[in-house]
């Protein structure tokens, strides 16, 4: 039905770092509730088998992969170049590459592994929104949600570099907000907690680890991909149309009045 809520029949989305984890999540609950898809990520295999899973569960052709190092700005132009001649245009763009170089305390970090934490985690995200908001101006309006994590609201030992990166993000929605919202177009950060995903896996594949961890968190246990399915419909859908600049917190409440 038309007016169903949350149906994003007609949304076009390009999505990074989207061929597993989270990201694929979101990619399937995002298509299986009407839209079209970019799913991208560093490796073509990964990107086209995503893209084959979602076209098999909804029976029509709504996915197309596409391989694109986030930190590199020529890939990304061709990665928005695919997506505009795919979809025919971007009114929602979900921006979930990230990296953790490094681990370990910031006296140690080497500037190689700084870079490209704040590169592929900050300035890829800039370049892109940049790439897609004349199409989003174009259409008269969209969305953008960029993936942070509760990593940004304190200070860490061994992920400091990391957690920077993503305060920085929430300084960057923000900013794109008040930037683009003028143009009906809404920025909007998720902040996940720890989730149990490949890119995490160092600090729960332990067993005990992963028991100590959530038995201090409120719900007693740690995030799965799932989890992340109904935030990315909500914000590409036009119920969240009156929600910009913010950073949602979904974490089994590990991190509160964040």
């Amino acid at each position: 039905m038309s007016n169903q809520l949350f149906n994003l029949e007609g949304k076009n989305i390009l999505l990074t770092g989207a061929s597993k984890g989270m990201g694929l999540s979101m990619a399937k609950a995002l298509a299986n509730n009407g839209a079209n898809l970019v799913i991208s990520s560093r490796k073509i295999d990964q990107c086209i088998k995503a893209a084959d899973e979602i076209n098999e569960s909804t029976g029509i052709q709504k996915a197309y992969g596409f391989a694109c190092n986030a930190s590199s700005k020529n890939e990304l132009k061709d990665l928005v170049n695919f997506s505009l001649e795919k979809l025919g245009s971007i009114n929602t763009l979900v921006c979930n590459a990230g990296v953790n170089s490094f681990f370990g305390s910031m006296s140690e970090i080497d500037d190689d592994s700084y870079d490209k934490t704040m590169d592929t985690n900050v300035k890829s995200n800039h370049w892109l929104i940049n790439m897609v908001a004349p199409s989003m101006k174009e259409s008269g309006g969209g969305s953008i949600m960029i993936t942070s994590s509760i990593a940004a609201f304190n200070a860490s030992e061994t992920l400091g570099t990391y957690s920077i990166s993503k305060l920085a993000v929430l300084g960057l929605v923000r900013n794109y907000a008040a930037e683009l919202g003028p143009f009906n177009i809404r920025v909007n950060a998720i902040c996940p907690g720890l989730v149990k995903t490949d890119f995490s896996k160092l600090l729960w594949e332990n067993p005990d680890a992963e028991k100590a961890t959530s038995q201090r968190m409120p719900l007693r246990r740690l995030g799965e991909a799932d989890d992340f399915m109904g935030v990315a419909v909500f914000l590409a859908s036009n119920e969240s149309s009156f929600m910009t600049g913010q950073a949602l917190t979904i974490c089994g409440g590990a991190s509160m009045w964040s």
